[in-house]
């Protein structure tokens, strides 16, 4: 037992002095500061200056940015129509219905896109993201197309309503 004791003794003895030793190399093989920081040290032409730290530059490499949203992502088919000019280019969110009219027996409607500009618009046209189904007194009937692969269902039914009528809900 007391052997084991010295041996630990030993080994503890041996690490301490181990540490001392090469902070102590470590400590002269740093170089000598100067006294005073007001006069500065002379310049040799044959030393280079240091390199600047390097600063991190992302690199995203056709990965997707995380921080946007999943949901309403499209693809390049569906960014293509949105270049498109009048409703067929607008989502079913952008659009707000501004009137209803009669028009040869049938009803249309006047939606305001996010342009700020009026369309004419009946039943049966494309959006970029779905087709309006039924135009009602009230609003229009929207059948809106799901992008979202994890849904099982791929189309859901959109009421837009006057802008009057929504209001007052």
């Amino acid at each position: 037992m007391r052997a084991i004791k010295t041996f630990s003794l030993a080994i503890l003895l041996a690490s301490a002095t181990t540490i001392l030793g090469a902070q102590q190399t470590k400590a002269s093989t740093q170089p000598a500061k100067p006294a005073s920081p007001a006069t500065p040290a002379p310049a040799d032409a044959n030393k280079a200056a240091p390199p600047p730290p390097e600063t991190y530059q992302y690199d995203p490499s056709g990965r997707r940015d995380p921080f946007l949203n999943l949901i309403g992502v499209g693809t390049e088919r569906d960014r293509s129509k949105k270049n498109d000019d009048g409703p067929a280019g607008m989502t079913v969110g952008e659009i707000s219905v501004r009137g209803i009219m009669q028009s040869h027996g049938k009803l249309v409607a006047m939606v305001m896109g996010p342009d700020n500009k009026t369309y004419i618009v009946h039943q049966g046209d494309k959006l970029a993201d779905g087709s309006i189904r039924l135009i009602t007194p009230q609003g229009l009937v929207v059948d809106q197309e799901i992008n979202d692969p994890l849904s099982v269902v791929k189309q859901r039914e959109i009421r837009k309503l006057l802008r009057g009528l929504e209001d007052a809900k």
